[in-house]
């Protein structure tokens, strides 16, 4: 019925969209596994089941909740209408600091509990860097 070209050109054609469509799955699936996902204290305490997975929890660090022991760094982080209490071992950012911006990469005790990995210290748009304000010569 159909030439012998015509059928290998059909199996060369379904053999490139197997090839694309397995290569698509691969490449979903291996991204899903690195994406952390980011909730505020508030979506937190809404969740109806904990995720075992790493997130990120942002919001501003609570003030006088900074609490530095000789290994680790207990704070709270607030998005105003709800809080988490942190726990960090490491060096924490130069920006870190009560009243400001910051997110909390790790994973979840407990709706009010995280244990922290990473902690990323966020500025805001004026910042500048130090050599950058020195070569405009500002202070």
């Amino acid at each position: 019925m159909y030439g012998r070209k015509v059928k290998l050109r059909f199996l060369f054609v379904v053999i490139i969209l197997i090839t694309l469509i397995l290569t698509t799955f691969l490449i979903l699936n291996s991204l899903e596994e690195n994406v952390v996902y980011f909730k505020s204290p508030s979506e937190i305490k809404s969740l109806t089941e904990l995720d075992k997975n790493k997130i990120r929890v942002g919001g501003m660090v609570k003030k006088n909740s900074i609490s530095i022991n000789s290994d680790e760094v207990n704070f709270i982080i607030t998005d105003f209408k709800n809080e988490i209490n942190v726990i960090y071992s490491g060096a924490v950012p130069s920006l870190f600091a009560e009243g400001k911006g910051v997110v909390a990469e790790g994973f979840l005790k407990d709706r009010n509990f995280f244990s922290a990995i990473k902690i990323l210290a966020k500025h805001d748009e004026n910042y500048m860097p130090p050599e950058v304000k020195e070569a405009l010569g500002e202070k």
